[in-house]
């Protein structure tokens, strides 16, 4: 690098958009603690529906965060975003792009390295993605524009200098989707475990005493939320609290027994004292990689999940985790039956999750981001 004895090379960090709370929003937080100085970029940012710490980082958004109603449903600027991702431009040595469907069409002055979720699902698997609840509006728009968005995506795909997968299933989308070769970077579990908790009264009073499963989960069609309810309300002796929010939430609030609570925006205190309460997390999603069980496995706690993608990568079976063979109310409940007699090494639990710290990967980002300035990345 012929400067690099001259100043230190800029890395920016680029992220979809920033309207949520999910396992890719704290996989940037991890991001900017190994790159403190980077500026993160997205299109929109609504600081009141992400994790509180980015309102003490810099942030850059684009032309499209100028109108409100888009910061409040990202899905209705559908159309809007490709422009808006094409359109802005990052003066960077490097850009870090944590990305599942636009922030890889960022255009850089420098490298452009991409950690991917997964080749955007919602345009590659949008029947799993969308579920059965799609409106028609959403099918027709999707039907419509799926062409031109293809296009842009794998146009966006092949200006990156390299990508680098979450999992080895999404190593194999990227080829396939993409036709580009990837190295796998796990995700970092969540620090929550750090947390103090802060216990919360009115699950206190609810719970009256009786042992709980947890969910934390976005309320999508593919996550399987609803196929959870529907087995506590076959199992009335037990009790769920399912933390989240997305476009079901009324829906499943609605079905919801007396046996299940639903909660959304709390605190990592106070999911830090669910999980220390709870007997195990619950999560039968198709997933990529799924880091909700490695949070929980952090605090000693184990899992039922899917035999299926990241969670066979991540969840050690008997020892982490209990799996179910197809996201159905009978496949989980023979599960809760299995959970109530078998016996785990919470050590163990724990000492596996620290394969995930977030030392671990701010570590491996480091030296994958010399790695390419230094003009030797990994292959």
């Amino acid at each position: 690098m012929s400067e690099s004895g001259l100043r230190r090379p800029t890395v920016a960090i680029a992220h979809d958009y920033l309207t949520q709370r999910g396992g890719a929003e704290r996989v940037v937080l991890a991001m900017a603690a190994a790159f403190p100085e980077a500026t993160i970029h997205t299109t929109v940012y609504d600081p009141d529906a992400t994790f509180p710490e980015f309102r003490d980082l810099p942030i850059a958004t684009s032309w499209l965060d100028r109108i409100g109603f888009f910061r409040r449903h990202h899905r209705f600027a559908l159309p809007l975003l490709p422009l808006a991702a094409s359109t802005t431009k990052i003066d960077a040595d490097l850009v870090l792009v944590s990305s599942s469907g636009w922030a890889h069409g960022f255009r850089s002055t420098g490298h452009k390295v991409v950690y991917c979720y997964s080749p955007a699902r919602w345009l590659y698997q949008s029947r799993r993605y969308l579920g059965d609840n799609a409106t028609w509006t959403e099918r027709v728009a999707l039907r419509l524009l799926r062409p031109f968005l293809v296009w842009w995506d794998r146009r966006a795909a092949r200006s990156a200098d390299a990508y680098v997968a979450i999992s080895s299933i999404v190593q194999d989308r990227v080829l396939s989707e993409y036709g580009r070769t990837s190295v796998v970077l796990p995700a970092p579990r969540p620090n929550t475990v750090d947390r103090p908790s802060v216990p919360m009264p009115e699950i206190v009073d609810w719970l009256d005493g009786h042992p709980f499963e947890l969910c934390i989960s976005r309320l999508l069609p593919y996550k399987n939320v609803g196929t959870i309810i529907e087995a506590y309300a076959k199992e009335p002796h037990r009790r769920l609290v399912v933390v989240g929010r997305g476009p079901m939430g009324a829906e499943l609030r609605a079905a919801a027994p007396d046996n299940v609570r639903l909660m959304e925006d709390i605190t990592d205190g106070e999911i830090a004292w669910l999980y220390r309460q709870s007997r195990a997390l619950i999560a039968i999603s198709h997933e990529d990689f799924g880091l909700t069980p490695l949070e929980a496995a952090s605090f000693g706690k184990p899992s039922i999940v899917l035999r299926w993608g990241g969670y066979m990568e991540t969840m050690i079976e008997h020892v982490t985790a209990l799996f179910v063979e197809e996201p159905t109310t009978a496949s989980l409940r023979d599960a809760l039956a299995q959970l109530d007699v078998h016996e785990w090494d919470v050590d163990r639990i724990k000492e596996h999750a620290e394969r995930y710290n977030e030392e671990v990967f701010v570590e491996a980002i480091r030296e994958l981001v010399k790695a390419h300035l230094d003009g030797n990345p990994p292959r």
